[in-house]
């Protein structure tokens, strides 16, 4: 008769396996193991969202963050019993959250030495395996190596090497033993992470950190977590299934290569994967050399799901073999909150919401994001003016202040809003969500166009006579990729249009100055853009090899924190000027957009944006003659 082993839970770190000797099972004996996976958390602890200053809700009723994700852990953990659990997360855990901002910028672990949110969270919930993702580098080496030595469980990441050795800088795999009587398991889990690193956080890396290629390191490090006794391999992959949204793969490694290292990496069991953000409870490759199917998951990101991956076990000829395997989702919505989170993040959320709700400026009229990724908006245009300000008085007195400033600013907020009257710093926290910083670039005219036209690829092409739908012609799939809001870029300083009527790489049209003149391709500009375009996010062309005259590390948030602290008022008559717009055909979408010319009639009453088919409604009455963005 068989007997099935509950599993007791004994974590070794790497090479500590071999002085225990391994007590075998009978054949014939089954066992039960579980992992339980979170993945890009991103400093989402409670089910707060901190630029509303409320809970967070969506359509679909899910909660977000690790305090609820906690309580289906526990749940895993009740019904199967707490031994028989591995609790790991795949990365992508430091940044994000106004909190994790908080504890970065304000009032830095790395000064302070006070116990990150994160990581008090990570000991409470009991974490066995950490991996690193992409966004742990975004506040340098020392501040996570800070992180790393106040949570317990250890940091993965065999592709991530130290320059000056050559060897992994952080754990590259890490053996967790489960053993009850006599009856022994054990389960390695190998860390990797996307290399894309290596062009968005170049700043922090170069010189101390390499990420190798995903592929070739897991068939370095796989082969060695099978020797070092692991019966069953588990790839911690932070990274998807897709192509790279950069274009040196040649040389660094592709971006989200998971189902590659399933088919061509043998002696895997399964692939825990993220950083797409995506859900998907169970995806299979075969492994072409064994024909083994290789299960991957991948959990939802900010805590909405933790992946639940079972693998039942039986012995055979003193050995472990894996009979099934298989893996569902777990929703955080159907559970509380766990109070051991709450309380590791009481002060952290407390001071992070004070922070936040500090009023730092007046605004005359509201200024919502709604329509920017499909309409020129005053909210894109107060960080187009920012960043253009920004650099204009870095160049001054230098052989490049003659040129034009350009700015580049993505509509990465659909929500986000100045409200009439008081703006506070999770207005602007809302409208720019990420840690970017500052830099500029000189391009050419025809570098600029072929840049728009790149990232006019975000719409569906529309047929004249055809109604334009913003909800189903934006953030299109283009070449069997998704282009999200955050790979969209809007340019200021020139007038433009993009005819959506064109195919693909045809759509600029009408690209001239702001007095209206045609711009010759030969002439030159600053760029200013964040350092994620900069150095390639987004695969857009020119603009990561054309030569850099401005990077001060000024982080893009704080500049408009700063600018609003400075003037007092935000108004719209100060910076706004509508110099693109969408057609087809030739003929505007909507017919309320007049682009603003300087030496021609202006508009006396700029519109509220309307939804096309609908009547736009009259804003806050301006004087004729609206300065050019960047003023």
């Amino acid at each position: 008769m068989r007997k099935t082993a509950a599993l007791t839970v004994i974590a070794l770190g790497v090479g500590l396996l071999a002085p225990t000797p391994y007590a075998v099972a009978a054949d014939g004996d089954t066992a039960t193991l579980t992992v339980v996976s979170t993945t890009d958390l991103h400093g989402y602890m409670r089910n707060w969202d901190y630029f509303k200053d409320a809970e967070y809700s969506d359509r679909a009723g899910n909660t977000i963050g690790l305090a609820n994700a906690a309580s289906a852990i526990d749940s895993i953990r009740a019904e199967r019993g707490e031994e028989s659990v591995i609790v790991v997360d795949n990365g992508d855990f430091l940044q994000g959250s106004s909190l994790a901002t908080y504890y970065a910028k304000q009032e830095p672990i790395t000064s302070t030495g006070a116990t990150h949110p994160v990581a008090a969270s990570f000991n409470a919930v009991g974490y066995d395996v950490v991996n690193l993702g992409n966004h742990e580098f975004n506040y340098g080496v020392d501040y996570l190596r800070a992180f790393e030595g106040q949570v317990d469980a250890p940091l993965l990441g065999a592709n991530v090497i130290d320059v000056a050795t050559g060897e992994p800088a952080f754990t590259p795999y890490q053996l967790v033993r489960r053993t009850i009587g006599d009856a022994t398991v054990t389960v390695g889990f190998l860390g990797l992470t996307t290399p894309g690193s290596m062009i968005w956080d170049k700043g922090h890396l170069d010189g101390k950190i390499e990420i190798r290629d995903m592929v070739a390191s897991a068939k370095t490090w796989v082969p060695k977590v099978r020797e070092a006794g692991a019966d069953i391999v588990v790839v911690m992959a932070h990274a998807g299934i897709g192509t790279s949204s950069y274009d040196v793969t040649d040389r660094i490694g592709a971006e989200n290569p998971a189902d590659k290292i399933a088919e061509q990496v043998p002696g895997i069991d399964a692939i825990v994967i993220g950083h797409t953000h995506r859900e998907a409870p169970e995806q299979w490759v075969a492994n072409a050399a064994t024909g083994e199917q290789v299960l991957i998951t991948q959990p939802y990101y900010w805590g909405r799901a933790v992946s639940d991956l079972q693998f039942q076990l039986e012995q055979a000829g003193g050995k472990w073999k894996v009979t099934s395997k298989a893996a569902q989702l777990r929703y955080s919505k159907d559970y509380e909150p766990s109070q051991a989170v709450l309380d590791a993040t009481a002060a952290g959320h407390e001071a992070t919401v004070a922070y936040v709700n500090q009023r730092i400026a007046n605004s005359v009229a509201e200024l919502p994001a709604t329509q920017s990724r499909y309409r020129d908006t005053a909210i894109i245009d107060y960080i187009q003016m920012v960043q253009t300000e920004t650099v204009k008085e870095a160049l001054a007195g230098t052989e490049y202040a003659k040129l034009p400033v350009l700015s580049l600013a993505a509509p990465f907020s659909r929500t986000a809003v100045f409200p009439q009257g008081d703006v506070s710093i999770r207005d602007m926290a809302a409208l720019y969500i990420y840690d970017n910083t500052l830099e500029a670039v000189v391009m050419d005219a025809s570098q600029v166009r072929d840049f728009l036209e790149w990232s006019a690829k975000y719409f569906a092409q529309v047929q004249p006579g055809e109604e334009f739908d913003p909800e189903t012609m934006t953030s299109v799939v283009h070449d069997g990729q998704q282009v999200w809001d955050y790979m969209y870029d809007i340019v200021s300083g020139l007038n433009y249009e993009i005819d959506l009527s064109k195919p693909v790489g045809e759509r600029i049209q009408n690209m001239t100055h702001a007095d209206g003149t045609p711009v010759a391709d030969d002439e030159r500009f600053v760029v200013a853009a964040n350092n994620y375009r900069r150095s390639g996010g987004g695969n857009f062309p020119h603009i990561s090899t054309a030569p850099v005259v401005y990077n001060d590390l000024l982080e893009i948030r704080q500049l408009l924190i700063d600018w609003a602290v400075e003037h007092g008022t935000i108004d719209q008559r100060d910076f706004f000027t509508r110099n693109w717009r969408l057609t087809i055909a030739g003929e505007p979408i909507f017919a309320d957009e007049i682009l603003d010319v300087e030496a021609g009639e202006q508009p006396t009453t700029p519109v509220v944006p309307s939804e096309p088919g609908q009547p736009s409604t009259p804003a806050v009455p301006v004087k004729p003659g609206l300065p050019k963005t960047g003023r």
